[in-house]
């Protein structure tokens, strides 16, 4: 994916650049500080310091065309709910000297605004996936933290309308899907095609019986995998929500799974989730029973994401990740004699 038609990846990032230096221009006091490149997948997210007051944030560029104002805006009033009414940790944003939060950047040969977004920064570290006992336990409180974002979902009554995607089959690998076509993902042959178009659809057939009714769809962060988690003192911490919309709740377990679904451990990530979410949020049998549906559902979306990003983690992954597809979805395939 690009930027401005810019070809190149080098060439999207010091668009990112310029843009990251010049909205600083637009918060109090941060004309001086320094920006550093955290991760570019989405958007461009930036380590921001302030040397002269000693302190950090994180400045969020959205790309163009990927969220309008609106969305982020319903994003941040989200976000800001679940800080005043509920115990999860989350970065608020900080507004702008004209005390909006998301602010726009014109750069002179772009015909659309950026939108960026200035976050307090998180103390912690993100779980390492190397660390499979300590993953375990901390699995248990991600389950936790989770279903207490979900009763917050359930609950909250917000005071206008939420403008959010929805991250239903059709959105995420039905024929509408917002990330790109997995038949399109790298190293799918006509065997994978098959394959997968088999799981496919018995996703959909088995999530339109499973339904959509509040107690299991609404608002969800949608992308709780390990490198959204800061962990302090044992305390989880919630970031980047930029990808929070409407779906089923069991979706964000299989987030929390993301490019490591096909792990031998991973069975024991999910009880312990399991057993923590049901510290706080009764989950039926038919909810469990489900939830390798919505692990092999992300896992078709991250395959069409990889296909559609030029970026270190696409590249990363590359064709290996689909051809660990395939074990799983034989499995899944097998789970119901097909």
């Amino acid at each position: 994916m690009g930027v401005a038609n810019e070809p190149s990846y080098a060439g999207v990032l010091n668009i990112f650049h310029e843009v990251a230096k010049k909205s600083l221009g637009l918060y109090p006091k941060l004309n001086n500080a320094n920006t550093e490149l955290l991760n570019y997948s989405e958007n461009a997210t930036y380590l921001v310091r302030d040397f002269a007051n000693n302190k950090k944030y994180i400045l969020r560029v959205n790309r163009p065309g990927y969220h309008t104002k609106e969305e982020i805006e319903s994003e941040l009033l989200w976000l800001k709910s679940i800080n005043r009414d509920s115990p999860i940790t989350v970065p608020l944003p900080f507004p702008g000297s004209n005390w909006e939060d998301v602010q726009e950047v014109h750069l002179h040969d772009e015909q659309s605004p950026f939108y960026c977004t200035l976050f307090a920064f998180l103390e912690g570290e993100s779980p390492s996936e190397e660390n499979e006992q300590e993953l375990i336990v901390q699995f248990e409180n991600l389950g936790e933290i989770t279903a207490h974002l979900h009763n917050h979902s359930i609950n909250w009554k917000p005071p206008q309308t939420i403008n959010r995607w929805s991250w239903d089959y059709e959105n995420v690998i039905g024929n509408d899907p917002i990330w790109g076509r997995w038949q399109d993902g790298k190293g799918i042959t006509p065997q994978r095609l098959e394959l997968f178009q088999k799981v496919s659809e018995v996703i959909k057939h088995r999530l339109d019986q499973y339904g959509k009714s509040n107690d299991r769809f609404g608002l969800i962060h949608a992308d709780l995998r390990l490198p959204n988690l800061i962990i302090e003192d044992k305390v989880i911490k919630v970031i980047d929500f930029d990808d929070c919309g409407f779906s089923w709740y069991m979706f964000d377990l299989a987030t929390s799974l993301s490019f490591i679904e096909h792990q031998p451990y991973v069975p024991e990530l999910i009880r312990a989730w399991v057993k923590g979410y049901r510290k706080v949020r009764p989950l039926s049998k038919q909810e469990e029973d489900e939830i390798p549906t919505f692990i092999l559902m992300r896992r078709l979306m991250l395959i069409a994401w990889i296909g559609s990003h030029d970026n270190p983690t696409s590249q990363e992954l590359g064709s290996k990740y689909t051809e660990q597809t395939d074990a799983l979805a034989i499995r899944y395939l097998e789970r119901f004699n097909l």
